[in-house]
């Protein structure tokens, strides 16, 4: 399964990236994370749907400084990651 999610809220410039690829790692997924220039966070996800599932409600509760306001899920592109390639920290888009 692949899934693209848009978190806003207080989002950026509270470790939200890195603590996203912490908790994906933890949870054998692949992707990637990066700040919007619009203020929200994007990520894909690709790996066993109840592992995403779990993923995106970490994504609601959220780590110590920030504060998600929502999490949109959004079509993913097909291609968009290839399963054991890993989670990245991208740059800003």
């Amino acid at each position: 399964m692949i899934c693209r999610v848009i978190i806003s809220g207080r989002v950026q410039g509270v470790w939200y990236r890195a603590w996203t690829r912490q908790e994906a790692i933890k949870r054998q997924l692949d992707g990637w994370v990066r700040n919007r220039r619009d203020g929200t966070v994007e990520a894909l996800f690709s790996g066993p749907a109840d592992q995403i599932d779990d993923m995106i409600l970490a994504c609601r509760e959220e780590p110590p400084m920030a504060l998600v306001d929502d999490i949109q899920i959004v079509d993913a592109e097909p291609g968009s990651v290839t399963t054991g390639q890993g989670f990245a920290t991208l740059d800003t888009d």
